[in-house]
């Protein structure tokens, strides 16, 4: 807020305090940044310098908090379908206590204000900014877990520890903002290549500095893990003056407004994506087919997609700008429901699959290869695709005049623009299927 007193010099000191080393050839301001903060060079960079070196004791986790103890001996009741119940109670109880020894990093967030994940959203604009991307069927069920996850575990270990926690401060609307940030901010620790079949995923925690930093497609630095420390990392070379960029991981657009409260504006984000529902495919199937005979087929024809594993009533086939990312699924799925009953029938007597070797061999979907299906296929994705696009409540034409448009454009509120970005890339990467079959 205007005359409050810039928050910034206080986390610095709480870094030097901490141990966090911070490359004296970067800065951290809101001046030259994307969104908030960034990281911006005061001179130039080299690849593989490091900017920001952060022991692991600077971390706000689990196993940081000073309530670590507590969380621990709690362990197997706090486990929850996210996984972050140990840190969400770590940060109820940090952000709270006057004493805590994460103050300084908290006033960099003070109120939480800044957040603006489509889940604090009034339902009423989430489904008419957002309606066909995916984003408002995510929301929902992001609420109906953290409503289930406060009242069936947080409640009830807060009541058993009354001298630390009180529901009349530590709310359900606060636990909210706090799954927000964690979904904005936090890190989770990419595990050890022999772990990843036994051990779920890491839990996520609190990265000071590093959590300073925007993200885009196209970065130039990334986060290094060590066992005594954190670095953050230039990818390449780095003018005087920019800003350094670290990257959530490969992020459709929709998934940046879901988890983070923003998008990138077209063509920026070379990671965007578009879905087509696996229903959506059995419906344009469905409508094509002419008697009750091949209604039968079809439905039939998706059954076995789903003993294949192919397909499922929640399943959705991903694109993206350059192929199909779903690639074994969508074509399978073309392949079965384009079938004529006889081949349907050979089909499944084989045992499911026989395959031609030549088709092994060119089996991404590329754009290439989508222009080359046959026939019956093209056409059933052509009217898949229809299908999508009836979905959102809006057309590409509309929206490209809007981005084309300045004036217009800046008459936006920060939420139009934002699912403007999200629907127009989706739109873009639909189309762009439509002509190629």
């Amino acid at each position: 807020p205007a005359g409050a007193p810039d928050p910034l010099p206080a986390f610095l000191a709480w870094c030097g305090r901490a141990g966090v080393e911070l490359s004296p050839k970067v800065r951290l301001s809101r001046e030259g940044a994307v969104a908030g903060y960034g990281m911006v060079a005061t001179e130039e960079l080299e690849a593989g310098e490091v900017l920001v070196t952060l022991p692991r004791t600077a971390l706000l986790s689990q196993h940081t908090t000073s309530i670590q103890g507590l969380l621990r001996e709690a362990q197997e009741s706090l486990q929850s379908q996210s996984g972050w119940v140990p840190l969400l109670l770590a940060l109820l109880h940090e952000y709270t206590a006057s004493n805590s020894h994460w103050q300084p990093y908290f006033s960099l967030w003070q109120d939480f204000k800044n957040l603006d994940h489509p889940m604090f959203w009034p339902e009423e604009e989430r489904t008419r900014l957002l309606q066909g991307t995916g984003i408002p069927e995510a929301v929902d069920k992001d609420l109906a877990n953290i409503h289930l996850e406060y009242s069936s575990i947080i409640l009830p270990f807060m009541e058993s520890h009354p001298n630390i926690f009180d529901p009349k401060l530590h709310t359900l609307e606060l636990y909210k903002q706090l799954v927000a940030f964690v979904m904005a901010y936090s890190f989770q620790e990419p595990l050890e290549e022999e772990d990843e079949d036994e051990k779920g995923p890491n839990p996520p925690m609190m990265v000071p500095v590093a959590d300073i930093l925007n993200h885009v497609a196209n970065h130039n630095a990334n986060l290094e893990y060590s066992p005594q420390c954190l670095r953050m990392v230039t990818t390449r070379p780095v003018g005087k003056g920019q800003e350094i960029f670290n990257t959530y991981g490969q992020m459709a657009n929709w998934q940046l407004l879901h988890m983070y409260g923003f998008a990138e504006p077209y063509p920026g984000n070379t990671n965007d994506t578009a879905d087509i529902q696996m229903v959506t495919v059995r419906k344009a199937a469905l409508r094509r087919a002419r008697s009750e005979a091949e209604q039968r087929l079809v439905s039939e024809q998706w059954d076995f997609l789903c003993q294949l594993e192919m397909v499922g009533e929640e399943g959705a086939f991903v694109l993206g700008w350059e192929e199909v990312l779903t690639e074994e699924e969508l074509s399978t799925t073309l392949k079965v429901l384009c079938m004529s009953e006889e081949e349907f029938k050979e089909c499944k007597e084989q045992d499911g699959w026989e395959d031609d070797s030549e088709e092994e061999e060119n089996s991404t979907l590329s754009n290439e290869a989508l222009a080359r299906l046959k026939t019956p296929c093209k056409k059933l994705l052509y009217d898949s695709v229809l299908l999508t696009l009836e979905s959102y409540g809006s057309d590409l034409k509309a929206e490209q005049d809007l981005l084309n448009n300045k004036e217009a454009y800046e008459k936006l509120s920060r939420r139009e623009q934002q699912a403007l970005h999200v629907r127009y890339g989706q739109k873009r990467i639909l189309h762009q299927l439509l002509e190629l079959v």
